[in-house]
């Protein structure tokens, strides 16, 4: 299903022969009912715990389901990613990633997650430069607490998703202007992100 979207894209950016609409996609979707989600939603999950593009869904999303089911849908994926990757490191005493830990970087993200928790996380995730897994794995290591964590990851992951499931639902045809508005406020937002990220103060540079 995921293939599919992405080879008629491809192939209609290149103007390879005679493809599929993407309005027939669509239909197909929904011809197969309640399966295509919980496929879309699993498939997800199970490609975004390990570091796979996660905008490659977020576009899909919107093609497959539309703006609002689409951002329902991966939203939900990336809550579910997030969590299991969060567990899997920090129960699993993180052999797999702790060697990437001590980067410059790294260090520079994993320092405000100890402290500042839920504004850590939300900010972090409005970066778009942040890598999805890397900070699901970083938050894992750090002293950032769950509920935090997930707060900030869900309300982080709101604007760019937002912006991109309505990208891809716009490849189909019109949008209403009030799901554009909302892109552009969740990309401005989004950026907004950044300097909160960048400038908030740790205890020691207080």
């Amino acid at each position: 299903m995921l293939v599919a979207v992405l080879a008629v894209m491809f192939a209609r950016a290149h103007g390879i022969g005679v493809v599929p609409h993407l309005d027939d996609l669509r239909r197909v979707v929904a011809e197969t009912g309640p399966w295509a989600p919980v496929v879309f939603v699993a498939l997800q999950v199970l490609l975004n715990v390990p570091p796979f593009p996660r905008t490659v869904f977020t576009v899909a999303a919107g093609v497959l389901f539309g703006s609002v089911w689409g951002l329902f849908l991966t939203l939900l994926g990336t809550s579910i990613a997030a969590v299991l990757a969060f567990l899997l490191v920090r129960y699993t005493g993180a052999r797999l990633v702790r060697r990437y830990a001590e980067h410059p970087k790294a260090v520079w993200v994993r320092r405000r997650l100890d402290h500042h928790g839920t504004l850590a996380v939300t900010s972090l995730r409005l970066i778009p430069m942040v890598p999805f897994a890397a900070l699901n794995y970083l938050s894992g290591l750090s002293a950032v607490r769950f509920m935090p964590y997930l707060t900030g990851t869900v309300l982080g992951s709101i604007p760019g998703t937002v912006a991109i499931v309505v990208l891809g639902d716009a490849v189909t045809g019109e949008v209403p202007p009030e799901l554009l508005t909302t892109s552009i406020v969740c990309a401005v937002v989004g950026l907004a992100g950044v300097v909160v990220a960048a400038r908030r103060p740790l205890p020691d540079e207080a």
